[in-house]
């Protein structure tokens, strides 16, 4: 998880280096960076702030300030499953952009990302909520300012994805409905809610929403936001939590996705499974496949060999340029089903020069192939 509270300015280090600039053969492709993040500035949802005065506060976690929903820190500093540490989460040379669209827009600039689909940070957390009022009250205030605010600095180079209180499927989808109505390109759910996994019943009908508003739905989850860590929620060192949290937790989302037979009763969904490498994904679909083959009679709602719903583009996965398993991936699986990231201003981020060293990366595949990871697949992902 990212640094959540609006800091004051500080002086920037001088970045590590200065990325070359693309040549004219690589502006023809176009680079879109498919899970990009903004720190949200919840002073500016005036309408929430002034409905809901109490709705936000301050409590400790650990030995940090953090932010309080009911009582609750976000995100959790101390104990199982912990957050991120909040004063050493962001990407040094990314902090400026982090909170500034201008300079966010210049380091896309600077790195050759023609779009970025940005994701949020604090509100991953908002599916959590005990009260679903406000679940989709901040919701709400969040899509307005990243659509209205953010993304209207440059609208054909931001693109929001909503959040949406899925902890109550009727306001999920009412969100969905508008946000998408104004201009979102997706909408992110957690890869589980609370003791329910993506396959209840319960979401079909947010799923079929979703399909009706021909939006994709992107799988992101983060350690320390009180959602349920299958695996992470075991350790209370962040190293370890953060190990395990992203590819476990998508794991676990896969197997309800493609297992639960969610993928196969809606083949035009598109989801994305973000932040957790790809290096997981050819092990996992043949374990997935052993078990579709061999325990079929378990699997009633699966009519589909897993790699067929990665095939028919209902599946992405992103990768981050430092990935040394591109090239394995795309050997048993093909290039057209991941999505070049730069999980910018997040710690682990390799900005700047995160597009040179994925189009490095990348470059023994071939141009075509080069052109579907930059950005032709997150382009057919996000409908841009």
């Amino acid at each position: 998880m990212c640094f959540l509270l609006r800091h004051g300015a500080a002086t920037l280090p001088a970045p590590r280096f200065d990325p070359r600039r693309r040549t004219e053969d690589d502006d023809d492709v176009q680079v879109v960076d498919a899970d990009a993040h903004v720190y949200e500035d919840t002073a500016a949802w005036s309408a929430l702030n002034q409905a809901r005065p109490e709705w936000l506060g301050f409590t400790r976690s650990g030995d940090q300030t953090v932010y309080a929903v009911d009582g609750r820190p976000y995100p959790i500093q101390a104990g199982p499953g912990l957050g991120a540490p909040v004063g050493d989460s962001t990407n040094p040379d990314a902090a400026e952009g982090a909170w500034d669209v201008a300079a966010r827009l210049r380091d896309m600039d600077r790195e050759g990302i023609d779009v970025q689909v940005l994701y949020g940070s604090f509100v991953i957390g908002l599916t959590t909520y005990g009260d679903a009022g406000l679940g989709a009250d901040v919701a709400a205030a969040y899509n307005d300012w990243m659509l209205d605010v953010v993304c209207a600095h440059d609208p054909a180079r931001l693109k929001a994805v909503a959040a949406v209180p899925l902890q109550s499927i009727e306001r999920a989808i009412a969100e969905l409905k508008r946000a998408v109505a104004k201009g979102a390109v997706a909408v992110t759910i957690p890869p589980v809610l609370g003791d329910r996994n993506l396959d209840d019943p319960d979401f079909l009908p947010f799923f079929e929403a979703a399909i009706d508003a021909d939006v994709a739905v992107g799988v992101h989850g983060a350690p320390g936001m009180h959602l349920p860590l299958p695996a992470a929620g075991r350790f209370s060192n962040y190293a370890q939590v953060h190990t395990l949290s992203f590819p476990v937790d998508q794991m676990v989302a896969f197997t309800a996705l493609a297992m639960g037979g969610v993928l196969d009763r809606f083949p035009t969904l598109r989801v994305a499974f973000l932040e957790s490498g790809i290096g997981w994904v050819p092990y996992f679909v043949y374990r997935v496949h052993e078990h579709y083959e061999k325990k079929h009679d378990l699997l009633p709602g699966m009519k589909s060999d897993p790699r067929e719903l990665v095939e028919r583009g209902q599946c992405y996965f992103s990768f981050e340029c430092e990935e040394r398993l591109l090239e394995e991936y795309v050997a048993h699986l093909g290039d057209t089903s991941i999505v070049y990231a730069s999980d910018y201003p997040h710690w682990d981020s390799d900005f700047p020069g995160t597009v040179v060293e994925a189009r490095e990366r990348a470059a023994g595949l071939g141009d075509d192939s080069v052109e579907r990871l930059l950005g032709a697949n997150a382009a057919r992902l996000y409908g841009l």
